[in-house]
Parts: structure tokens; C-alpha cells; sequence
């Protein structure tokens, strides 16, 4: 699962080539709020923790293992985690919110990049945290039905194609710049949402 082969002009490895069919159609049942995205997103998880490992990012490959976790969570979530135990809604966060979620990121990097520099081998210590911590953020918003975790992957998914680039994963990189239209589509459809729950 690891040979190297070519698809399109880009380097790749069957492994990388089924966690990008995967990521895909995890984010696309994203968008469309539909909870079986959270299985997708476990399996593709799983896939991409081995993918990251051998390509010695450390913090993306922890961060899979955190993914399976939450995705569980999240599952939980969408389907029981309202007030009476209904399905979520989507809603936005509130001030409070944000400066959370803000908060908990940069406390997240400086952990993460600390640890990436210290105890592992990897060559990208500083953006692995900060886009490790950015994920990890970005996730408890998805799991939660908050608008904003968009805005979170938006942000990460482009400056993760620059980083998979340098990394040589070139099947990656072009799935998180589809990542980037994706989270686009997915910003506009659940403001769509929570405003018409808000009517």
C-alpha cells in the first residue's frame, strides 16, 4: 500500500490515493449536514494517520488519532447532542465563542510546536502546531454544528496545500485545495441553515 505509482502527473501511493476519495466524501456529506460524513470521517482518519506517519508529520498524524475520537463525538452529536436530545441545529457561535475558539488555538500551537520541536524528528515543527491546533479547533466547531468551524477550515486547508507541497504529498495538497472550495460551499450552505433555524 505504499508503492509509490503516478496518477495524473502527481507522485502518489494507493494508501493516499483511498484517504483522498474518503476526505472528499466526508466533507462533501459535510455540507449536506448528513451524519454518516462522521464514519467517513473515522475510516478516512485512520487512512491518513499512516499517510502522515510515514511522511514524518507527526502533529497531522496525532491529530488523526484525535480526529477518531471526536468524529465519534460528533456523530453523538449531530443525531442526540440538542437540548432534548434531537438532532443538532446549526447555529453560530457567540462572542464568547470566538474568543474561545481563538484562545484555544493559539494555546494549542504553542503546546503542540513545543512538543513537535522537542520530541519528534520533524522538519516543520511551528506550522504542524498551529495547523494541528487549527484542526483540532475546527473539528470541536464541526461536531458542534457552528457555522465558524468553515471559517477555521478555510484558513487551515490553504495553508495545508502550501505545506503538503513541501512535503512531496501532491495528491494532498490538491485535495485540500479542493478542500478550500469546499469550505467555501460549505460557509455559504450552513449560513443558509442557521439563518433560516434563526427565522
Amino acid at each position: 500500500m505504499n508503492d509509490s505509482l503516478t496518477l495524473f502527473g502527481l507522485a502518489t501511493t494507493p494508501l493516499e490515493l483511498i484517504s483522498f476519495v474518503l476526505a472528499v466524501m466526508t466533507v462533501l456529506l459535510n455540507i449536506r449536514r448528513n451524519h454518516w460524513a462522521w464514519l467517513f470521517a473515522i475510516v478516512s482518519s485512520a487512512t491518513y494517520g499512516v499517510v502522515f506517519f510515514n511522511a514524518r508529520l507527526y502533529g497531522d498524524c496525532g491529530l488523526q488519532l484525535v480526529f477518531i475520537v471526536v468524529s465519534v463525538w460528533g456523530w453523538h452529536s449531530w443525531l442526540r447532542g440538542g437540548l432534548k436530545h434531537e438532532p443538532l441545529r446549526v447555529t453560530r457561535l457567540a462572542r464568547a465563542g470566538w474568543i474561545a475558539a481563538a484562545a484555544g488555538w493559539l494555546a494549542g500551537f504553542a503546546l503542540l510546536a513545543v512538543f513537535l520541536k522537542t520530541w519528534t524528528n520533524t522538519d516543520v515543527p511551528y506550522i504542524d502546531g498551529f495547523l494541528t491546533a487549527g484542526s483540532l479547533v475546527g473539528q470541536v466547531l464541526l461536531s458542534r454544528k457552528k457555522v465558524e468551524n468553515w471559517h477555521a477550515w478555510i484558513i487551515v486547508d490553504i495553508l495545508y496545500v502550501g505545506l503538503y507541497v513541501y512535503k512531496g504529498l501532491m495528491l494532498t495538497a490538491v485535495l485540500y485545495g479542493l478542500f478550500v472550495l469546499m469550505a467555501v460551499a460549505g460557509l455559504r450552505a450552513w449560513s443558509r441553515a442557521a439563518a433560516e433555524g434563526q427565522a
